[in-house]
């Protein structure tokens, strides 16, 4: 069976703990943590990754092992231990949020400068009424035609599934 290390990334709050843990074949193992800053604490949120998330899932003759970064800008510093000898990244976007898109672009450009891999962005939150659909998030990102931008709802199992099922493609 071959290993493959994936990362998936992107701004806070985007969902990235909710993608591993909705899709990974064993308990995840997170670092959740208080969010201590009222600052950064949103709506519904009062949590946050202060190292990163873990998780697996087998695909075929596949094993993903899937490491969830913070998404705070102070824990940045685990962003290049996470990624190394990574095989690919995702992404992941809140669709809903424009203005952390532009934090979004920041962490795809250190993870593209981190290594030369292939990677997606999931466009997540896809099921709220005021989220920008893929071909949208694509121009605000300046994502070109070679990288896939794909609808994402993180809570959802089949959508997980085929952003995982696309990244494993484009790894063969």
């Amino acid at each position: 069976m071959k290993s493959y290390k994936i990362v998936i990334t992107g701004p806070f709050n985007a969902g990235k703990t909710a993608f591993i843990h909705t899709i990974s074949d064993i308990a995840m193992v997170t670092t959740e943590r208080r969010i201590s800053d009222p600052g950064v604490a949103t709506a519904g949120k009062s949590e946050t990754t202060v190292a990163m998330d873990y998780g697996q899932k087998r695909l075929g003759d596949a094993l993903l092992h899937l490491y969830g970064t913070p998404g705070q800008a102070r824990f940045e510093f685990m962003w290049s231990i996470l990624a190394r000898e990574m095989d690919a990244f995702v992404l992941l976007v809140d669709s809903t949020d424009k203005v952390s898109l532009l934090d979004a672009k920041q962490v795809m450009w250190q993870f593209r400068k981190q290594a030369k891999v292939p990677y997606v962005v999931a466009a997540n939150k896809q099921d709220h009424r005021a989220a920008l659909p893929p071909a949208e998030i694509r121009r605000l990102l300046a994502v070109s035609k070679d990288v896939t931008v794909m609808p994402c709802v993180a809570h959802e199992k089949e959508s997980v599934l085929r952003i995982l099922e696309h990244v494993r493609r484009l790894l063969r």
